[in-house]
């Protein structure tokens, strides 16, 4: 269930929007203590923002700017700014989109959907997990700043743990997973690439780790 959080001072419209995205299976979190959203906001980690810019204790364009420094949470803008310089503003300071008031809930749940069905297209091309990112597209591993590249079979292996993040994943799947029409891979080259990874993980320092489990598979966690 994704999960969006709305950023609106008018108590009534952010109950009803609560209520009717709720209603469309989409888990709802409301900010009330305008102290504290940033904190509230990255505790909850949400897959979208719904963000007022007149807001009772600071600007929302500063929030906006605030949270594009620390994480890439698509935001749609809901404001009763409806002058083109503001919209504009809100655009080009990294908003996904911007909706004004007053709105129809049809459009601004289309406008969720779409944003969120780019934001799924764009995240299928990285995994993020623990502290580290694998970069699909390239092949690579990313942490700390640091970019390493992976092999074929190290890139295939370190996928299929990231997708099965702190589950054990027996040997068998892990060879099912290695093996290719044209090429044979044995029990042998399993061992082998997982140690080669085990070893890349090791080197970058990660907070996670490639943990054997005898006789059963591996689990990274």
């Amino acid at each position: 269930m994704k999960k969006i959080v709305i950023v609106e001072d008018d108590t009534k419209l952010r109950k009803y929007m609560e209520k009717y995205l709720k209603g469309y299976n989409y888990e709802v979190f409301v900010i009330a203590d305008f102290e504290n959203v940033e904190e509230e906001v990255l505790d909850i980690n949400p897959d979208l923002i719904l963000l007022d810019i007149n807001l009772p204790t600071f600007d929302g364009f500063y929030f906006l700017k605030v949270i594009r420094r620390k994480r890439d949470i698509p935001i749609i803008i809901v404001s009763a700014r409806s002058e083109e310089g503001e919209q504009i503003r809100g655009i080009e300071m990294g908003a996904d989109d911007y909706v004004t008031k007053p709105f129809s809930m049809g459009i601004l749940l289309a406008k969720i959907n779409a944003v969120l069905r780019r934001t799924t297209i764009k995240s299928a091309d990285v995994i993020e997990v623990c502290d580290m990112m694998l970069l699909c597209e390239g092949m690579q591993l990313k942490a700390h700043n640091t970019i390493i590249d992976l092999s074929k079979n190290e890139y295939k292996l370190m996928k299929m743990f990231m997708n099965n993040y702190t589950k054990v994943v027996s040997r068998e799947k892990l060879l099912e997973e290695l093996w290719e029409e044209e090429s044979f891979v044995d029990d042998n080259t399993l061992t082998v690439n997982i140690t080669r990874l085990k070893k890349k993980l090791r080197d970058m320092n990660l907070k996670c780790e490639i943990i054997t489990k005898r006789g059963i598979g591996y689990v990274l966690k």
